[in-house]
């Protein structure tokens, strides 16, 4: 048994340079995120490197509990803590008697490729993705494609946080070579396109600007590096392709260039948001839309797997339809969107976050930007009289607002969010009208989507992975009416004083 770590700590102490800090809220649904420090900040932290080495042997002992065999892949992000953080965690998973496979710098993709590559069942990916520095994460699984769940999650959590973590003889360590190389090769294996295309590829300054340039080029097209060199202060802005920061430099790029589109990449390479050749950005599950009516052709009667935030033009669009594709509503969240789409041999899923999971034949099922980089690029090959925004016009009309953040502490998140759902229940229950429409239902699956008489809604529900409240709006009458709806959503939010500052607004 191991020693129960402390819940908070107060760093530069004694205590904090011996014993393991491990804030209980770190454990998410489906992967691990904690605020471990950066400099100039008088944020507290939640998770020491010796509670990393605490959650690594936690890991392990799970992973044995499973009964696979115990051997793992470890990667991790460009961040300027990253590899002390991944070190730490393979000393605990060695001390559970796992061996580690360390691949070094890698993107969470890179990670999971290698999975099958080396023929490894289990993977732990050291990253904090989008969020700001200061916040690191792992990313875990012990059945490829699939990353952990809410029971994963929460057993893993009872095993760290009770001291339950078993010490094990027969770890080990083995340091892979070529990794990346090979990664690079396999997401570009067979593409050939063959029309001429200029492409923006832009990373942020994470960890996609090793990877992706190369990997597009290979592909065949002409690639305009933006911000793809490595600096883990990531000067202009977060690798994020839903920050408006990002997506506003992505547009300037494009149009400066005449590019045929934009490609951007997160700071760990698991989602692609895109730019068309007019500068406009194509929200993820347009996107998802867009490549959903260029495959049902290939492969008729698929099924294609949304999440809650995404569109609701999936359920009704005469393209899918017409070659009888099925569309599946489910939980926001990359583990529901990767598990749920391998549970029902759908040939892909798509989540308005950018995470796009491209099954067998032309995907392995896990998250990967570059691979939904490939995809569209495809697409675009196969389209040849059509550019990028001909085929944003071809899609039913829609309008919708970016994905919103209003801060919400993890503590209280989810308690706030059960009292909103209730909120909405009543006033459906009510007759009372929003934005001068009755409410005709309320789909509580995932926090509360609100739908209008006329096809609108809006959605609340609580991040599964920072301290937040998402808040998602469409409409198929106006940007105008988004907006409409949106502050009606605001007004009720502002009742609430445990919820902070969106932010971004309409």
């Amino acid at each position: 048994m191991s020693k129960t770590p402390h819940a908070a700590l107060q760093a530069n102490t004694w205590e904090f340079e011996n014993d393991a800090l491990v804030k209980p809220t770190g454990f998410r649904e489906y992967d691990a995120r904690w605020y471990i420090g950066h400099p100039g900040s008088d944020k507290a932290s939640e998770l020491n490197l010796y509670g990393v080495q605490a959650l690594g042997q936690g890991l392990g002992t799970l992973i044995h509990e499973l009964g696979v065999d115990p051997k793992i892949v470890v990667g991790h992000d460009f961040r300027g803590y990253s590899l002390s953080v991944k070190q730490a965690l393979e000393v605990g998973l060695m001390s559970a008697g796992v061996e580690v496979h360390d691949i070094g710098l890698a993107l969470s993709p890179v990670a999971y490729y290698a999975q099958f590559d080396l023929d490894i069942p289990c993977v732990a990916m050291v990253t904090a993705s989008h969020n700001s520095n200061g916040w690191t994460g792992v990313k875990m699984g012990a059945e490829k494609p699939l990353t952990f769940g809410p029971v994963e999650m929460a057993r893993l959590k009872e095993i760290v946080l009770n001291g339950e973590a078993q010490t094990r003889s027969g770890g080990g360590y083995v340091r892979v070579e070529g990794l990346a190389e090979r990664y690079t090769a396999d997401v570009a294996q067979d593409v050939s396109i063959s029309r001429p295309l200029k492409v923006v590829a832009a990373c942020g300054n994470g960890t996609a600007g090793a990877f992706a340039p190369q990997a597009l080029r290979a592909m065949g097209v002409e690639v305009i590096e933006m911000d793809c060199e490595l600096d883990h202060t990531f000067p202009r802005y977060n690798p994020n392709p839903e920050d408006m920061n990002m997506l506003h430099a992505m547009r300037d790029a494009v149009l400066e260039h005449g590019a045929d589109v934009g490609l951007g990449f997160d700071g760990d390479g698991d989602r692609c948001g895109v730019i068309d050749n007019e500068g406009e950005e194509i929200f993820a599950d347009k996107i998802g839309l867009m490549l959903a009516r260029d495959l049902a052709p290939l492969y008729p009667n698929s099924t294609f797997v949304v999440d809650v935030k995404s569109t609701g033009l999936f359920a009704i669009d005469p393209v899918l339809a017409e070659h009888g594709a099925k569309t599946d509503y489910y939980k926001t969240g990359h583990s529901y969107i990767k598990r749920r789409s391998k549970e029902l041999g759908a040939l892909a899923g798509f989540e308005k976050s950018g995470h796009f999971f491209l099954q067998p034949p032309i995907g392995r099922g896990y998250d990967d930007g570059l691979v939904a980089a490939r995809a569209v690029l495809q697409m675009l090959d196969r389209n040849r009289d059509k550019t990028m925004a001909d085929l944003r016009r071809d899609l039913p009309v829609s309008y919708g607002s970016p994905t919103m953040s209003p801060y919400c502490a993890d503590e209280e998140k989810y308690g706030v969010i059960d009292r909103i759902v209730s909120q909405y229940e009543k006033r459906m229950a009510d007759g009372e009208a929003i934005a001068g429409r009755k409410i005709t239902s309320v789909n509580t699956v995932n926090g509360v989507r609100f739908s209008l008489d006329d096809g609108a809604w809006g959605l609340v529900r609580a991040s599964s992975n920072t301290p937040n409240l998402v808040v998602v709006v469409e409409s198929p009458n106006s940007s105008d009416d988004v907006v409409a709806i949106f502050r009606t959503i605001e007004a009720t939010l502002a009742e609430y004083p445990e919820i902070g500052e969106f932010d971004q607004k309409l």
